[in-house]
């Protein structure tokens, strides 16, 4: 229902007040800027046709939250103050539109389907560690984690390359997963 933005920023300290508001006492994002009084906390409306949230400066932007919540208007507003990386950590989060519009204006923009498959990737790294009855140190599911995150840029890059949109993660995120897919259909002689 609504966000804080903090012009001075989140180091540490700051981040490690959030989370225990948040995931300890349970409480209220807006109480952030009863300690940090420099912060502002704004409401957001969902009748407006824009969030407000993605209408600040800023380099980078990493929606996270739920699907379709960057509309066309919030990516321009995006483009407009500057920001020329977007990670999405959710899936779909920007609709189709808003996705043009990072493309259009060259936005080093990592779609969920690439840069959020850590959270599935760890999820299949549990599975597996209780099938095999095995338990991996952080270290070794970290490293297996890397080297899953490096082998999905690896294949959105060549795909995208391979198929004439070279740099195009949206277009090689899903032409490496069709591929994928395809070709596992082929091995089971399902096509």
């Amino acid at each position: 229902s609504g966000y804080i933005y903090d012009a001075q920023g989140i180091d540490r300290e700051k981040l490690h007040y959030l989370m225990n508001l948040k995931n300890v006492r349970r409480g209220r994002v807006r109480e952030y800027t009863e300690k940090y009084p420099a912060a502002v906390y704004s409401e957001v409306n969902p009748d407006q046709d824009f969030n407000p949230l993605w209408n600040h400066k800023a380099d980078c932007a990493f929606p996270s939250a739920t699907q379709n919540e960057i509309n066309a208007k919030d990516a321009q507003n995006l483009v407009n103050n500057g920001c020329y990386v977007v990670s999405e950590g959710a899936n779909m989060p920007t609709v189709p539109e808003g996705v043009e519009i990072f493309l259009a204006n060259d936005v080093l923009y990592g779609l969920g389907k690439a840069a959020n498959a850590g959270g599935v990737a760890v999820s299949g790294l549990e599975m597996s560690q209780n099938s095999l009855r095995l338990s991996w140190t952080r270290e070794e599911v970290d490293n297996r984690l890397s080297g899953i995150m490096k082998s999905i840029h690896s294949a959105c890059v060549e795909a995208s390359e391979r198929f004439g949109t070279p740099g195009n993660y949206v277009n090689g995120a899903n032409i490496a997963g069709f591929l994928k897919v395809a070709d596992a259909m082929m091995d089971q002689g399902a096509v």
